[in-house]
């Protein structure tokens, strides 16, 4: 990628590519902000630096990566402080041939931003990914269902975001999108952050869990007693939605082909417009989604990519997280014992969440 861009190097400052090219390590501090508290730096000779202040180098080096693969460059945080572009020069200086630097954020004016070149780079996980992404999902899916046996109706929306988040972290997993919704709130909103709303008959649970850097997304609807009919019949369209997406996520599908899949699948079960209430999902990896199926765009599918889809129709959504593979989009977030729809597309049947009824 630096070779086709010209570039003398590109400097990584994010805190998923951070993770993304140190194996799962962190250089998040305030993870309110997508920067991080140190840098990486790869040469267009593929040679690689971290680039931190004294605070920060110290730690990285003894707990986030070792400096046999990433020469330490260190400086005092008033020198990094002393200038907006203090970094960027460090990444000059050190550059090939004086040739430019890129970021994967803008750092500064005068210095190119290029995450969507960086991104295609880490769309096909590599083996050691695809093991780590696949335990992620067994143990999200895992302390989800383990969560929901400690729900109690009457609870609160933040209650239960509290209970699922608490199970999430027992597997060193951190919930970096949450959301509840009870009763009503499921047809209301389509990303119901919690509130004080109590449950009283139906329930849904969605975590984009993150661990190592990797992000698995999951959502199931729990219903105290009998499943409504009209519930059962929405579920049951969304399912053949998703389904018809897992069948087409090949490697080469175009992101607007995808689109088109889902739109047509929502006509064929009489539910035209919902796909105009909220986006299907998409491509997911370290961060929940670099993109999402959209009918302006020509993205492709890559082989071993990762992929959450979400169809929703208001008042129900499925959604597991797969891996692309030579067999088809393979589900890591399946949860065992939870009741499963199965559609059969061409004679192979795919899986996805049902309702929990308890």
């Amino acid at each position: 990628m630096l070779a086709s861009e010209g570039l003398g190097g590109v400097l990584l400052n994010a805190q998923h590519n951070f993770a993304w090219l140190t194996g799962g390590r962190s250089n998040g501090i305030d993870l309110s902000r997508e920067n991080g508290a140190a840098s990486l730096f790869v040469r267009a000779d593929g040679k690689r630096y971290i680039l931190a202040n004294n605070i920060e180098m110290p730690r990285m080096l003894a707990e986030e990566v070792s400096a046999h693969h990433f020469e330490p460059v260190e400086f005092s945080w008033q020198d990094e402080k002393s200038s907006a572009d203090f970094v960027i020069n460090i990444a000059n200086s050190i550059a090939m041939m004086s040739s430019a630097v890129a970021t994967d954020i803008s750092m500064h004016p005068q210095t190119r931003a290029i995450e969507g070149r960086i991104a295609s780079c880490r769309y096909e996980l590599t083996e050691a990914e695809r093991t780590r992404y696949a335990i992620l999902g067994k143990d999200a899916g895992t302390a989800v269902s383990t969560a929901i046996t400690k729900l109690i109706p009457g609870e609160t929306e933040i209650e239960i975001a509290a209970k699922l988040r608490r199970e999430l972290a027992s597997h060193s997993i951190a919930s970096v999108v949450t959301l509840v919704a009870a009763d009503g709130r499921i047809s209301d909103f389509r990303h119901p952050v919690p509130t004080a709303n109590p449950w009283e008959k139906l329930l849904l649970l969605v975590t984009c869990a993150k661990r190592d850097g990797l992000i698995a997304s999951l959502s199931r609807i729990i219903c105290i007693g009998e499943i409504p009919a009209e519930l059962r019949r929405k579920t049951e369209a969304a399912a053949y939605v998703n389904a018809k997406l897992c069948e087409a996520t090949q490697p080469d599908k175009q992101r607007s082909e995808l689109y088109q899949v889902a739109a047509q699948a929502h006509e064929e079960k009489g539910f035209t417009p919902q796909i105009n209430n909220h986006h299907q999902g998409g491509a997911t990896g370290y961060r929940t989604r670099d993109w999402v199926a959209h009918p302006s765009s020509g993205e492709t599918v890559q082989m071993h990519q990762a992929f959450a889809w979400n169809p929703s129709i208001t008042g129900t959504k499925v959604e597991e997280t797969g891996i692309v593979t030579g067999n088809g989009l393979e589900i890591i977030t399946a949860t065992e014992g939870f009741p499963q729809i199965e559609t059969v597309l061409e004679g192979r049947a795919y899986y996805s969440p049902g309702i929990l009824s308890i």
